[in-house]
């Protein structure tokens, strides 16, 4: 009885010195994940597109913390969700934890020119073409930021080619 009187002792020590490690680790996490996710709708999109050999997009909702993957449907041309688009997916960043949004947190320099509201992409929005490629030559980047000011961005360039980087607090990697 005493032996697990001890152990229960040494266990309620580490979690009460852990406990305050995991919740400091937990928002990095969450954007972590929120920003591979976007990773993969904006890849998602870009095959989608090349598969059906047509248009889709990603829509970025700055007001309602939401984006969507659109298909251009039937006639395979993407025109602002009317029509015959097919929604694919909607996300809800709130989904991923209360303060995680559309910003650039405690980055510096934006990767392009300007930070913007979050999202530096004509109108909020990329379309990839039947060829992966997107009808912008810069490009854009969509900041994601948690309520610790951590930063991510996901970013097209006009070839098509998908990045992820992380603001380091001195540099994006």
């Amino acid at each position: 009885m005493l032996e697990l009187m001890a152990i229960t002792g040494v266990l309620s020590i580490l979690m009460t010195i852990s406990i305050p490690a995991f919740s400091r680790w937990v928002p990095s996490y969450k954007l972590k994940g929120a920003a591979r996710d976007l990773f993969s709708d904006l890849n998602k999109a870009k095959m989608t597109a090349v598969n059906q050999m047509g248009e889709c997009a990603v829509v970025f909702d700055i007001t309602n913390n939401c984006y969507r993957v659109w298909s251009g449907g039937t006639n395979r041309v993407y025109d602002n969700a009317s029509g015959d688009d097919v929604l694919i997916k909607t996300v809800n960043l709130t989904e991923w934890g209360n303060g995680l949004r559309y910003g650039n947190g405690n980055a510096s320099s934006p990767i392009g020119e300007t930070f913007g509201d979050g999202v530096t992409f004509s109108s909020n929005r990329v379309v990839f073409d039947s060829r992966g490629m997107i009808n912008s030559l810069t490009g854009g980047y969509v900041y994601l930021q948690n309520n610790r000011n951590g930063v991510y961005a996901a970013g097209v360039q006009g070839s098509g080619v998908i990045l992820l980087r992380r603001w380091t607090g001195a540099t994006w990697q």
